[in-house]
């Protein structure tokens, strides 16, 4: 009988998920995230063009992938690869209405193995204190 760990999957490997939920709306969270700053925090910045459906990205860190579902004010979901990984994982970021409130989710899938899933758990939420801090900033200075 196989154990499985914490965060595998039948068949694609390692997942996991962070979320936080803000005290803005879904549309402010939304418009955050995909403003420069926001893109700059949690993709990076790209190196040309801007996300669309079925069209593969860049960013100056070197992370790449192809938009696959892009629907404002809900989700996208992308192929995502991390500069000196081989394969390609799955990111999908959701904002999500919560009593008026917005509930980011970074959900990543496809990963390796548990020291990967290990290491993306902290990046994902080292990304969303840093949004969770950007967001209240702006929020309090009234510029979100």
């Amino acid at each position: 009988m196989e154990i499985k760990r914490t965060g595998q999957t039948k068949d694609v490997g390692f997942q996991l998920g962070v979320r936080k939920t803000l005290p803005v709306s879904v549309e402010t969270a939304w418009d955050f995230l995909f403003s420069d700053k926001g893109m700059a925090i949690w993709l990076g910045p790209l190196v040309s063009g801007e996300l669309s459906t079925n069209k593969p990205y860049q960013t100056v860190n070197g992370i790449e992938g192809v938009v696959k579902v892009l629907k404002p004010l809900s989700h996208i979901r992308l192929s995502w690869k991390k500069k000196g990984w081989a394969d390609h994982s799955t990111v999908q970021v959701r904002v999500i209405n919560n009593k008026g409130r917005a509930t980011i989710s970074f959900h990543q899938e496809k990963l390796l193995d548990s020291k990967q899933r290990e290491e993306m758990l902290k990046y994902w939420s080292d990304i969303l204190a840093r949004i969770v801090d950007a967001v209240v900033s702006h929020q309090a200075s009234g510029s979100c």
